[in-house]
């Protein structure tokens, strides 16, 4: 099975997980949106760009669209949206790739960064999720993936002794928007399996230390630019909306476990 003629919008497509997911769609047959904000390469640490990625998918033979597309700014979502109907006539698959990790504890977590992870990891996958949803109905169904996390996994109950270790972390609100995430998928799942369309989560298993997962931690002057390799992400999530969409839904999988347990290199 292959996703000719199919269209994917992959959010946060300029680098990493992201631009892996697209690039492996892409070979499977779909054009492919490239959406994120990154028009431009203005931090040594975050290479990448939509026409870069874009323009890589062209160059194998594939059919691809830059579109600056910020999560947070609804009519900047909804005109990606459009404009994917504009150029493509369809959409099949949305990607909900965009994220924002922000390190440290809450004690110490700035509000306006609070504001942030519930604008881009919670309300935007919905909003995307949900603008996309009539022009799923129309293509006769089709595959919601989002993007989620190990840090999705409670930590369990108490005595807790790594108060250092927890400030030094992740913190609370990624786990705490991964989780919602993982809720959204199946509890829309649910909801939408009448009309054809499945609605997934994809993890990576292990870390994968792409520019945006070392960001915090990458020095602007003397940027660390050897990154881990993001394709398993990719090899996964085009195997998944190469599924049937009423057989496979409600999925909280991971990229490794996906491509042991069908045979995928």
């Amino acid at each position: 099975m292959t996703l000719e003629g199919k269209v994917a919008i992959v959010m946060g497509a300029s680098r990493g997980l992201g631009e892996a997911m697209a690039l492996h769609l892409a070979q499977a047959g779909a054009a492919v949106v490239v959406a994120a904000r990154a028009e431009k390469q203005i931090d040594p640490r975050l290479p990448g760009t939509i026409h870069s990625v874009a323009q890589t998918i062209i160059d194998a033979g594939g059919r691809a669209i830059p579109m600056r597309t910020d999560v947070r700014d609804l009519d900047s979502a909804q005109a990606c949206i459009d404009e994917t109907i504009k150029q493509f006539g369809r959409i099949d698959i949305v990607v909900n790739n965009a994220a924002v990790r922000i390190p440290g504890d809450i004690e110490h977590t700035m509000l306006r960064h609070v504001e942030l992870t519930w604008q881009i990891n919670i309300r935007g996958p919905i909003m995307i999720a949900k603008m996309a949803f009539p022009h799923l109905q129309a293509a006769g169904g089709g595959h919601v993936l989002n993007i989620s996390s190990g840090a999705a996994r409670f930590p369990g109950p108490g005595p807790y002794n790594d108060h250092e270790m927890t400030a030094r972390g992740d913190g609370v609100l990624y786990g705490m928007s991964k989780i919602a995430l993982d809720r959204f998928t199946q509890g829309w799942a649910r909801e939408v399996a009448q009309y054809n369309i499945a609605v997934n989560s994809l993890s990576p298993r292990n870390r994968i230390r792409t520019p945006g997962n070392s960001f915090f931690g990458n020095d602007r002057e003397n940027p660390e630019l050897e990154f881990d390799d993001p394709s398993p992400m990719g090899v996964a999530a085009a195997w998944m909306c190469q599924q049937p969409p009423a057989a496979y839904t409600g999925n909280l999988a991971f990229d490794l476990d996906v491509i042991e347990a069908n045979g995928l290199s």
